[in-house]
């Protein structure tokens, strides 16, 4: 596949389906796949080396529901994924496709997520959410709302039932990436959610996030530590 420059599209909804098969990447460096997994848990031992999903192939079409992404994908180990990401994503066949709550406060504001430094995104700032694992998949679906709402309850304590979700997604194509953001509208203002988050992180004695970060217009941005489908897409709601 093509990446291309960063773009956003709206669909209606994502079918999202396992197709296993063999990745070459993995195969063909599998030696330096384990030296790297290697020294990142050495630099950061609470990494665990899981199962995760990652796009093989996907286009968008019209139908009488609307706009549909359909894609397919296959489940790899967590450390090949990271090492295709740290050695510069050199296939390019496949890319990182994950699902944002993208969760907005009743005043306005977006509510990110600054993520603690004994992650593999440690310092890097954005909506809740996680690459797809087999917690997502469902009779051979991968369902990304639930990967969505399954991280912002897990990095925030926030659950369904206190948010108004849309029925759509804004996708942001940003090079190897895929970030399918699910608009959420919370009732309670950012001050309240982040004090309410600060309470439940401090629950966690090694919690995903160190807080909680509003952005209320592009003064806020961050650009060093926020990833650039983030800017793309906070431009393009802001705008």
């Amino acid at each position: 596949m093509t990446w291309g420059e960063p773009r956003i599209e709206t669909v209606a909804g994502i079918d999202y389906v396992l197709d296993q098969g063999p990745w070459s990447f993995l195969e063909d460096r599998a030696d330096a796949i384990d030296a790297h997994w290697a020294n990142l848990c050495a630099a950061k031992p609470s990494l665990f080396n899981g199962r995760v999903m990652m796009m093989r192939s996907y286009r968008i079409e019209d139908n009488a529901q609307g706009r549909i992404l359909r894609a397919t994908a296959f489940e790899t180990d967590y450390k090949a994924f990271l090492a295709w990401r740290d050695f510069g994503f050199p296939d390019e066949n496949v890319m990182n496709c994950f699902a944002m709550a993208a969760l907005r406060a009743a005043d306005g504001a977006f509510i990110l997520g600054r993520m603690g430094d004994h992650t593999a995104a440690g310092g890097r700032i954005y909506f809740p959410s996680g690459t797809p694992d087999p917690d997502d998949l469902k009779e051979g679906t991968i369902d990304l709302e639930a990967s969505a709402l399954r991280e912002l309850a897990e990095e925030t304590g926030m659950t369904a039932d206190e948010l108004t979700i849309s029925p759509e997604w804004t996708l942001v194509f940003d090079g190897p990436r895929l970030a399918c953001m699910k608009p959420m509208q919370a009732r309670l203002g950012a001050s309240a959610i982040v004090t309410r988050c600060a309470a439940f992180l401090a629950q966690d004695k090694e919690p995903e996030l160190t807080g909680l970060v509003p952005v209320f217009s592009e003064a806020d941005f961050d650009p060093a530590h926020m990833p650039g489908f983030m800017l793309t897409y906070l431009r393009y709601v802001l705008g």
